[in-house]
């Protein structure tokens, strides 16, 4: 089927809620992919931070076509080994007390929302049920995850959206105005990604951690972004040197199959109790297998250390590129401010010269595979300054 074709039969047959590039890909391998014309291309985008291992690992595709051929789905009312794996790796890893999987960034979200009301309906009785959210943050696309996203843009055409929000600025003294007794937990992303590649700032993020601690607001971590080794540490939390409460993870976890998780304090293990959540396909054997080898991989301190210079690498070389402003964000999580191109425009060059870039707000957002290889980041690089420059 020719491109034209596809184009073609994807408007008639597919809700059109995404403005699609010009291009159908077909195949790749680490950090690049193919489209069905045969051009190749540099991928910085790893499925928007899916990919964390790039296309087609070969120890990624053993795992999950292995599986497959054992055992695809069987439901969470059976015990599975995938799972099992899974779990005690993430809490080994993240000093974790437990860990709640399902299948996307929004369907963590929502288990660690309800998490956070559950352990004040227990602990303090009903009335301590809202959850304070910071501006430009986004943390789903269900109603309740879009109630708590902290922009606007998203709280249209769908009302009324879930109540229990509200939102503050990043700066101390807009989250004790906007903390009561009836907060229960303050929800965040320590690099708003969705929001142009925004981190927090440290001593924000401490003094905020601080006064939920001597308030038992518990601290939710959104990172389905930022987690799995994304920032050049497996978690984001770490560059702050912080413990949240809860933590989220999806994207990069599966490294290229849907899979969320909810991950708990020890003190939190026993709030979530038979029958109060679920999910059909949470903790799926494929998914757990391939999120297996992610994780064989990605909890290495020399992997870790390797990603985070390979960001700085980028960050330095676009820093004295013509039309950049600034470099935002951390590890391979990167934003890149423009003096007088538009992201998008930029984008759409980038993709004719053979280079898949995201934006983010008014920046063009790098995401590229945590396995990229100097090579490609090179060949990648020299498209993306040809274009800025």
């Amino acid at each position: 089927m020719n491109f034209q074709k596809i184009k073609e039969q994807d408007k008639k047959n597919i809700l059109n809620t995404y403005n699609r590039f010009d291009v159908c890909i077909e195949s790749g391998k680490g950090a690049v992919c193919k489209d069905v014309n045969g051009k190749k291309y540099i991928d910085f985008t790893s499925g928007i931070g899916v990919n964390s291992l790039g296309f087609c690992h070969p120890e990624w595709v053993k795992a999950v076509s292995e599986q497959a051929g054992k055992l695809a789905h069987i439901s969470n009312l059976y015990y599975t080994l995938p799972d099992n794996e899974l779990a005690k790796t993430l809490c080994e890893q993240t000093g974790c007390g437990a860990v709640f999987f399902g299948n996307s960034g929004a369907e963590a979200n929502e288990g660690a929302i309800k998490t956070a009301r559950k352990y004040s309906f227990d602990k303090y009785g009903k009335g301590r049920d809202q959850i304070v959210t910071l501006t430009n943050s986004f943390h789903g696309r269900t109603v309740t995850t879009l109630a708590a996203t902290g922009q606007d843009v998203f709280h249209q055409y769908f009302g009324p959206f879930t109540q229990g929000f509200r939102y503050a600025e990043p700066n101390m003294e807009a989250v004790e105005a906007a903390v009561d007794g009836s907060v229960c937990a303050v929800m965040l992303e320590f690099i708003q990604g969705e929001g142009g590649v925004v981190p927090l700032d440290e001593k924000f993020v401490k003094a905020l951690f601080a006064f939920c601690q001597e308030r038992d607001i518990l601290v939710i971590a959104d990172e389905v972004q930022t987690g799995v080794g994304r920032t050049g540490k497996f978690l984001a939390s770490e560059h702050y040197g912080v413990r949240p409460d809860i933590t989220t993870l999806a994207k990069g976890l599966g490294g290229g199959l849907p899979i969320g998780a909810v991950l708990v304090e020890e003190r939190l293990k026993g709030v979530m109790g038979y029958s109060s959540h679920g999910s059909t396909f949470g903790g799926n054997p494929i998914a757990c297998a391939g999120a297996n080898v992610v994780l064989r991989n990605v909890c290495n301190e020399r992997f870790l250390r390797e990603v985070a210079a390979k960001g700085e690498k980028l960050k330095a070389c676009l820093s004295v590129c013509g039309d950049v402003a600034a470099v935002t964000g951390k590890g391979l999580m990167l934003g890149v401010q423009l003096k007088k191109q538009k992201a998008g425009d930029v984008a759409q060059k980038c993709l004719e010269k053979g280079l898949l870039v995201l934006t983010a707000k008014e920046k063009v957002r790098l995401l590229p595979p945590l396995t990229i290889t100097d090579d490609e980041i090179k060949k990648g690089l020299q498209i993306l300054w040809d274009v800025l420059a």
